[in-house]
Order: C-alpha cells, then sequence, then structure tokens
C-alpha cells in the first residue's frame, strides 16, 4: 500500500503567507511523488482574526477553525485529529516559496532509519535575537532527555503517526516543539535532524521582536519546567515502589 502522509498546518494570522506557502508545497510534492504517495494538507485557523482560513480553502484538503486563539499546541492537536496519514508532517505557515523543500524529512522515515525527523534551519540572515531562547531550550533538552540537539525549536518535523500516539498530548504555547522533542526521546523514538534550506519571517530586534523573544522565553522556561517535575514524579514514584 502507497504511504500516506498528512501535512499539518497551524496558523494565525497568516493570510499574506499561507496561500504561497500551500501553492508551492503542493507544486513540490507533485514533481516529487506524483502518484507514489497519497497525501492531504490539512490547515488548522487558531482564531485568526482577518481572512487566513478563506485564503487557505482554495489549496488544503481539510480546513479546521478555532473560535479563539488556543496556541500552536491546541492546533497541532487539531490537525493530527482530523489525519488520515501514518505519517505527519508539521510545517509553519510562513515557508512560501521553501515550503516544499521541507517534503525531505519524510524520507528517513520511509526508510525506516528514523521515527522523527527535525529540520535544522540555515542562519537567519540578520541578527535577530541573542540566542537566549534558543540555547535555553537546546541546554534543557539535554538536561531532562540526554539528547544534543541542533533545532531545540525548530516546527518543521515529520513524524510517524503511531509512535505520536505514544506521547499523548502536545504542550501549549511556544514550548511545544521543545516538550515534543523530549517526549520523543523519553519514549524511544529514533530523531535525526537534517540541513534543510527552509526559511522564513524573521523576529527582528524591535519593541515586538523583543516582547515575542520574552514569550517565548518565558513559555519554553515553563515547558522545562513542567517536564523537570514530570521526571522528578516519575523518579519518586519509582524509589517508593521499591521499598
Amino acid at each position: 500500500m502507497k504511504p500516506y502522509l498528512s501535512i499539518i498546518i497551524p496558523a494565525w494570522n497568516e493570510a499574506s503567507t499561507i496561500p504561497n506557502t500551500l501553492q508551492h508545497l503542493l507544486n513540490q510534492a507533485d514533481l516529487i511523488w506524483g502518484t507514489e504517495m497519497r497525501f492531504e494538507i490539512i490547515v488548522v485557523d487558531d482564531g485568526s482574526v482577518d481572512n487566513t482560513y478563506d485564503v487557505a480553502w482554495p489549496w488544503a484538503d481539510k480546513l479546521v477553525k478555532h473560535d479563539r486563539r488556543r496556541g500552536k499546541g491546541a492546533a497541532m492537536q487539531s490537525g493530527v485529529a482530523k489525519a488520515r496519514g501514518d505519517l505527519l508532517l508539521f510545517l509553519d505557515a510562513d515557508l512560501q516559496a521553501t515550503a516544499g523543500e521541507a517534503l525531505v524529512l519524510i524520507e528517513p522515515l520511509l526508510r525506516r532509519e528514523a521515527d522523527m525527523a527535525i529540520a535544522k534551519l540555515p542562519l537567519p540572515g540578520a541578527k535577530a535575537g541573542f540566542g537566549l531562547v534558543k540555547g535555553l531550550a537546546r541546554r534543557g533538552i539535554h538536561r531532562l532527555s540526554g539528547y544534543k540537539t541542533e533545532a531545540p525549536l525548530s516546527g518543521q518535523r515529520a513524524v510517524r503517526a503511531d509512535r505520536l500516539r505514544e506521547l499523548g498530548g502536545f504542550a501549549r504555547g511556544f514550548g511545544v516543539e521543545v516538550a515534543l522533542t523530549i517526549d520523543a526521546v523519553r519514549h524511544g523514538l529514533r530523531i535525526v535532524e537534517l540541513d534543510v534550506p527552509i526559511t522564513h519571517r524573521e523576529t527582528g530586534r524591535d519593541w515586538h521582536g523583543y516582547m515575542h523573544r520574552g514569550r517565548q522565553f518565558a513559555a519554553v522556561g515553563l515547558t522545562l519546567l513542567t517536564r523537570w517535575k514530570e521526571r522528578k514524579q516519575v523518579w519518586f514514584s519509582s524509589d517508593r515502589s521499591s521499598i
């Protein structure tokens, strides 16, 4: 039976970027696979106040709309609930002309060499921040799982659907990718990271950029704290059971 891929794209106020993203994604998928693979595109509009939903529908196979903004993790979960594929590919909505490059993430899964593949993106063209969020995420993932990652915040990742369901639900907010990597390692998923020439909107060094980085730093910190508490509870339960 042909592999079935579900491409899940969470989106919030991405009306200016998502049509281009979806168009390039479809064109590249048809060029690479033709009739060799079945795939569907699922867009989850996470309570946008622009017309993201309207401009996405000509290109998407399935559309989900939240009545209010619930966060990226909730949008990813809604997409998984609608997915039929045995392989899942999560992509950001603002990749535009580079969206099709992410399809390479499926290859290690098809070869059964990995359960999850994460995209390592090129360095940004300009300094967008001080690297504090990425550094915190990288160190936290290593401390809590033993896995050394070069792409702790990457939202572009492919995963086998059956292995993803072993992990339970997604974390909330900006910490969703960090939690997903920690949970995957803890459950024994084989992870690979691939260099992929993807570009998306960069966060600048203006006030909006600093606020975004601040929220992201706080969310990643909270995610790491939550996963640390969960690990302590497991250790405590194990110690008590051995008494």
